[in-house]
């Protein structure tokens, strides 16, 4: 119950203030009055509508720890209080309960503003709470000239930045709160620093805080409220971020008093350090005295009394500080000393062979009463008895024995087979093993067999020399341990590769995955080029320069004007203007040229004249000298003297033209015209010459038998050029056509023969190849056909056929039959894959009258002989003059003058 003032407005039901001591009361009474005569004039100039939940005496809010309201429920029931903790020992001397002890609430009225002296005496005793209703209290909060308002208004706006990650603090975003500075950090941010070895302690264990440098020593593993009652606790928009919402009623390590926080009633975290000056007086850990310090805050300092302790068996002692080892005393020691406890026992003959031991000593283990069985265990002593052994009267007489083997399992030999004793059964310690154990490694990848009596020493373990070939954790190293017996290999080294800062390497043991973010931080402004744009301290290592909108100050190499921002760069990114600029020959001017652009090519031939005076660049437009420490390498174009073709030696303009054989290619003819073959020109020189040689011998054979021989023709250099090829049987059989149309006056227009028709449109190189796969070239004609056919009939002007890949010899085929029947065609991809496509055009593809297959088969099958001729030519008398006839024709043979 609070105590009211009968004349009191509505407005004094609000507790506004808190009772301390009587050295504070003026202030007191100055703070909350002014608190609240602020509190009033804001209400009135920013009035706010609150919550139902935040109205006084209002229903808890819905929703929020239902079950810790249902226990309110029921453990606070009738007036609230909230007095600290009394001993049982001051029960009698409680303080007797004043009138502003009701409810535990002060209130400060305008028509009663004076507290009664007697009632804080009484206060001073049993400090008591005032609470603040939850609309007040949040103003109170809320003052961001405080640091505790700074920090809610801060995170409350998400403006917060954590001080390792420099990103804001989401409201939803799991945080730790520093207990020494109340910095708020990202919990993964803090124990990605705690672990790292820039926040590790210099002497001290523990790891720092950024802020404060206040050394911790756990880290953080889950997200609490500030006070720290609620894990995860959920955001409520009319709730300060990162709280329960509740009463704190923290206890603070080192600042609060051990009781809770019931001076002041405060928001779940909200810094409060409440002390008195009374002994604490808590009974210490030792259960025996109690703490003399004044009120402090956390777990009492242990109990420092000096205390001498004996241990069971009364043959060691120690000095230890009271409670330690509280509740293990039996009365006679307070600790094993793990010594041979050594006293007599009961028999008064033997001692005891335990460790040392709080209970009573056992009896003596070779009492007759204790003693069963003979010393192997295998046979009862009553059946030794009855055989005629001698009873046990005490302790010190002999066990008997049965005789039989011993048989106790020693300590060596394997699973598979245990070693047991050999001797007669006895008393005591069984003898050493005869035989021979096999031992491991300790990877158990080799064995050794030893005596069963070495097995104690030290060459009873020993270590292989295979060496780990597994991968460490870090997956990048190999374990290489000798003997190897860790099972998780994790990786000793340290990681020492470059983090994304590039200036710095990881210093943490060698892992899998991505090295962290750099923890190195920079304390000084990071700004722009023109400093516009500023990154204010704590600067992550490796962080780039701010982006900036300002136009680029810096000094460029033209003055054209600037369009690219601030940045950087040590280099400007080059200047866009359009300008004009002549290309690097100077052949033309070329307009819209960016003004970075230094050499410009217009793509035309350079045709500069070059040192040898005779021949042009032909480079394409360039920039520098036509050539460079070299010799123009062009052919000559100095006429031949014997032929007329040109020299084609490289250039040799101040030497005369080698004597070398011409390479140019000319075409003969035979006489008629039909055949054409293209031939080197030296090769028809040679083969003139040659040629001349047989007519110039066989001349002179008719000159020795008296004839008159005209050999200038034979020597001139102009009749190299009238070198013909020899005419074959089809040249003579057009030739006999031809005459015979002349005889019977039949018109060339008409050609009843089909003598145009009929000449060969296939070349002689074309058939010599067409002979060689005959099946290939009647394929190949087909598709043709049919192509020709279908362009022909269809609705499409083009069509193309793609023949499989092939040969090189096979592709010229192909080429030189699409000239024959008028159809374009590509070769296309590369070796081995290269292929030739034809296309067939309407209006110019046509089949001719004969296929070369067709002329390829009149030519194999057997001809008529020729005709006899009536005046036979003298011939010549040397047989190789009858190949190549050059100068000399042949005599023409006149079908139509018959001679009877």
């Amino acid at each position: 119950m609070t105590t009211k003032s009968e004349d009191a407005g509505p407005e004094n039901t609000k507790p506004v203030g808190v009772i301390h001591s009587d050295s504070l009361d003026t202030s007191f009474r100055k703070g909350v009055s002014d608190g609240y005569g602020v509190r009033r004039s804001e209400q009135r100039r920013y009035p706010q509508k609150r919550p139902p939940w935040e109205v006084e005496g209002a229903r808890p809010r819905p929703g929020r720890n239902p079950l810790k309201q249902e226990g309110q429920r029921h453990t606070n029931a009738g007036p609230r209080n909230n007095m600290a903790p009394i001993p049982k020992d001051n029960l009698n001397e409680r303080p007797a309960k004043s009138a502003c002890d009701d409810g535990n609430l002060a209130v400060v009225n305008k028509s009663s503003r004076r507290i009664d002296p007697e009632k804080c005496a009484v206060r001073r005793q049993d400090p008591q709470v005032a609470s603040f209703p939850r609309g007040k209290q949040n103003h109170v909060l809320k003052n961001v000239e405080t640091h505790t308002g700074s920090l809610i208004e801060q995170l409350t706006t998400e403006k917060y930045e954590c001080m390792v990650c420099c990103e804001l603090v989401r409201v939803t975003a799991p945080v730790w709160s520093c207990q020494s500075c109340y910095h708020v950090f990202h919990l993964n941010c803090i124990k990605k620093w705690a672990r790292s070895p820039a926040s590790q302690a210099d002497g001290q264990s523990g790891w720092r805080c950024p802020a404060c440098q206040n050394v911790s020593a756990h880290v953080p593993n889950t997200y609490t409220c500030f006070c720290g009652k609620v894990k995860n606790p959920e955001w409520s928009r009319n709730e300060i971020p990162h709280s329960c919402g509740e009463v704190c009623r923290k206890k603070q390590p080192g600042q609060d008093c051990p009781h809770s926080c019931n001076l002041h009633t405060v928001r779940c975290g909200q810094a409060v350090s409440v002390h008195c000056s009374n002994p604490c007086e808590n009974l210490l850990n030792c259960g025996q005295h109690h703490c003399a310090e004044l009120c402090h805050g956390g777990q009492c300092q242990p109990c420092r009394i000096i205390l001498n302790q004996v241990c069971y068996c009364g043959n060691t002692s120690r000095d230890v500080l009271c409670g330690t080892d509280v509740g293990k005393s039996d009365g006679f020691g307070d600790f094993g000393c793990l010594k041979i406890c050594g006293k007599d026992l009961k028999c008064g003959n033997h001692t005891c062979s335990q460790v040392c031991h709080p209970q009573p000593c056992q009896p003596c283990p070779r009492l007759p009463q204790l003693v069963r069985c003979c010393p192997c265990g295998q046979t009862p002593l009553s059946q030794l008895l009855e055989l005629g052994s001698s009873g046990r009267k005490t302790c010190m007489d002999p066990v008997p024995s049965c005789g039989k083997v011993c048989g106790k399992p020693l300590p060596c030999g394997s699973l598979d087979f245990i070693h047991t004793c050999e001797k007669l059964c006895h008393e005591g310690d069984c003898g050493p093993c005869s035989r021979t154990s096999v031992i491991s490694c300790r990877c158990s990848f080799r064995t050794k067999e030893l005596p069963c009596t070495s097995l104690k020493s030290e060459d009873a373990t020993f270590m292989c020399d295979k060496r780990c070939n597994k991968k460490r954790l870090c997956g990048r190293h190999k374990c290489n341990e000798i003997c190897c017996v860790d099972k998780e290999h994790k990786c000793p080294l340290i990681c020492g590769r470059k983090l994304r800062c590039g200036l710095h390497r990881c210093e943490e043991p060698c892992h899998r995955g991505n090295c962290q973010s750099c923890w190195q931080a920079s304390f000084d402004e990071l700004t722009c080029h023109c400093g516009a744009s500023v990154i204010y301290p704590p600067v992550p290592c490796g962080t780039r320069p701010p982006e900036c909108t300002q136009t680029c100050a810096r000094v460029h190499e033209c003055d054209h004007p600037v369009y690219h921002s601030c940045h950087s760069e040590e280099k400007c990114p080059p200047c866009t203007f359009l300008t004009q600029k002549w290309c690097m020959g100077k052949h033309e001017l070329r307009s819209n040229i960016p003004c970075h652009l230094a050499d410009i090519s217009c793509g035309l031939p350079c045709s500069a004249t070059l040192p040898c005076g005779m021949h042009k660049c032909q480079r394409l437009c360039h920039k520098g000298e036509c050539l460079v420490d070299e010799a123009c390498k062009q052919p000559c174009t100095t006429p031949r003297a014997d032929c007329g073709h040109p020299c084609m030696a490289p250039c040799h303009p101040s030497s005369p033209c080698p004597t070398t054989a011409c390479k140019a290619k000319i075409e003969l003819q035979c006489e008629c015209g039909r055949r054409k073959e293209m031939m080197i020109c030296s090769e028809a020189s040679s083969t003139y010459q040659r040629i001349a040689a047989i007519s110039m011998a066989s001349k002179i054979t008719d000159m020795q038998l008296g004839d008159s021989v005209e050999i200038s023709k034979l020597i001139t250099k102009k009749e190299i050029h009238q070198a013909r090829l020899e005419c074959d049987e089809e040249c003579l059989a057009l030739e006999r056509k031809k005459r015979l149309a002349e005889a019977f006056h039949i018109s060339e227009d008409s050609d009843p023969f089909n003598i145009r028709s009929s000449g060969s449109k296939f070349s002689d190189s074309l058939k010599e190849d067409a002979r060689k796969d005959l099946k290939f070239v009647s394929d190949i004609e087909k598709e043709m056909e049919a192509l020709v056919e279908a362009v022909n009939k269809g609705k499409n002007s083009k069509k193309s056929h793609c023949f499989p890949p092939m040969n090189r010899d096979h592709r010229r085929i192909i080429h030189d039959l699409a000239q024959v029947y008028g159809l374009e065609s590509v070769s296309y991809d590369s070796e081995p894959k290269r292929n030739v496509v034809v296309t067939a055009v309407r209006g110019k593809s046509i089949c001719p009258p004969n296929t070369l297959t067709g002329v390829l088969e009149r030519e194999i099958q057997s001809r008529p002989p020729p005709p006899i001729p009536h005046h036979r030519h003298q011939t010549d008398k040397n047989p190789g003059s009858s190949n190549l006839q050059k100068i000399a024709k042949e005599p023409v043979i006149d079908y139509f003058d018959v001679q009877d």
